[in-house]
């Protein structure tokens, strides 16, 4: 067939730049032990032939290789794999779920340009002193701007600046519960909020749902069942499943939700993303849920700044008294660089930009795995329903040896029975090119014979 090591797979058309996907292979051929230290690759002709590319792309994927400290190259004799290049060949990780870096903008130079502006604007003192209440009045300007698409006008004395979304959650669940208290969500839920419950010593229920998300009906039961105090829900993009409520069950949720006196508490990180959300719950029924609306994940986890918007005044400065018990402040640095973004526009460039590198990465996904993936066009994320002859750990053991990192659904578990499903977080990876082998990988372990169950004694 093709004259090219068994490491090396065909080029994928959407999987980026052809050299990248060269060196991405010869990454993952290292992450599995493939190739080891000291083997000779072929000379760059005779791959290049093989491939069906030109000599070019061969010479500068061996240069970036070779910048990568994967490849030592010998005057007369070729290229070989270095014994770095098996040290700093780590496995792929799609378990993580961070935006992915997008193509075109320098984050190094809008931080380089947004913290020179806050620095020569505000007060050194003020940087870097105590910051009690909900966030300056400057902040939680900016929030309402920046949930102004989804809001409208919003009162900025409704908001509270949080140092990230789990701080916020936190925050959430010790104001509105108690130790033994149960908290509503769904069957399959974020795991911050499972590792935040598990810390405060609450209970989790999960809620049933149909193929249009939690059941109004499911959830007045659950209420009147476990008297919970607070339902949480993830409605645009969900993590995992990746579904988006339609503005109907967002609707019915709500208003289930205060039939029973159930604060909603809506954990929604991604619709800014989106682009074709519903509106908010709490922009609907204000007066019934509490929106938490992080960051981390339209623009970048390094930010650690969300907005929670109270249903009132009053419910704002209890949030931020919470606040303040748990996590003291924000770094001023931090909400004040923030707070530049969105007035100069950055923060919405900033947001195009991973919307553009989102898609992208989905359509790579949508090139490559099964139909029945799962995901958003703009979303971070694909939820993976496994064939019915692979158990989700077997896989997630398997696709380690084959250096992938995979997110198991018993992760999301609440209530159930635990789906053979895993969810795969596209933007971890650093280039379109390595998604792509990555995810080729993936489908070659999945046709591969699933590994026998052992019983254990």
């Amino acid at each position: 067939m093709r004259n090219v090591p068994s490491w090396m797979p065909a080029l994928h058309p959407a999987g980026g730049p052809a050299y990248l996907q060269i060196v991405a292979a010869l990454e993952a051929a290292l992450a599995q032990g493939v190739l080891r230290p000291g083997d000779r690759l072929p000379p760059q002709r005779a791959l290049a032939k093989g491939l069906g590319v030109d000599l070019g792309t061969v010479t500068r994927a061996y240069a970036e290789a070779h910048r990568r400290h994967l490849l030592d190259g010998v005057t007369g004799r070729g290229s070989f794999v270095s014994a770095a290049g098996e040290r700093t060949a780590a496995p792929v990780d799609l378990s993580m779920n961070i935006p992915p870096p997008p193509a075109g903008l320098r984050l190094a130079d809008l931080l380089a340009d947004g913290l020179s502006g806050v620095i020569r604007r505000a007060s050194a003192d003020m940087l870097m002193s105590y910051h009690a209440g909900p966030g300056a009045l400057a902040e939680r300007a900016a929030a309402a701007a920046w949930l102004a698409p989804g809001f409208g006008a919003l009162d900025p004395d409704r908001i509270v600046v949080a140092p990230g979304a789990q701080a916020g959650l936190a925050a959430l669940l010790t104001s509105l519960a108690r130790p033994g208290d149960t908290i509503l969500c769904e069957a399959l839920t974020y795991p911050g909020l499972r590792n935040a419950a598990g810390q405060l010593g609450l209970t989790l229920a999960g809620v049933a749902a149909d193929a249009d998300g939690p059941c109004p009906d499911a959830l007045a039961q659950a209420c009147r069942r476990h008297r919970p105090k607070a339902f949480y829900l993830v409605p645009t993009i969900a993590n995992p499943t990746a579904r988006t409520l339609s503005e109907a069950r967002r609707r019915a949720l709500a208003d289930t939700a205060r039939a029973e006196a159930v604060p909603v508490i809506e954990d929604d990180p991604y619709w800014r993303l989106a682009g074709d959300a519903p509106p908010p719950l709490a922009a609907l029924r204000p007066e019934a849920a509490y929106h938490l609306a992080t960051l981390s994940k339209a623009l970048s986890p390094g930010l650690r700044t969300a907005f929670l918007v109270a249903p009132s005044v009053e419910a704002a400065g209890r949030m931020a008294r919470a606040l303040r018990a748990l996590n003291q402040m924000p770094a001023p640095l931090m909400t004040a660089l923030v707070t530049a973004w969105i007035r100069d526009g950055s923060a919405a460039a900033l947001l195009a930009g991973v919307r553009r590198e989102a898609a992208a990465r989905q359509e790579v996904a949508r090139a490559i795995l099964p139909a029945e993936a799962q995901a958003h066009p703009f979303g971070l994320h694909v939820w993976l329903p496994l064939p019915e002859r692979w158990d989700r750990l077997r896989l997630v053991e398997a696709a380690r040896r084959a250096g992938l990192g995979l997110a198991p659904a018993d992760a999301f578990h609440v209530s159930g029975p635990v789906p053979d499903a895993v969810r795969l977080s596209l933007g971890s990876v650093p280039d379109r090119a390595r998604l792509a082998r990555a995810l080729t990988q993936l489908v070659r372990v999945l046709g591969a014979p699933a590994e026998p169950a052992y019983d254990v004694v």
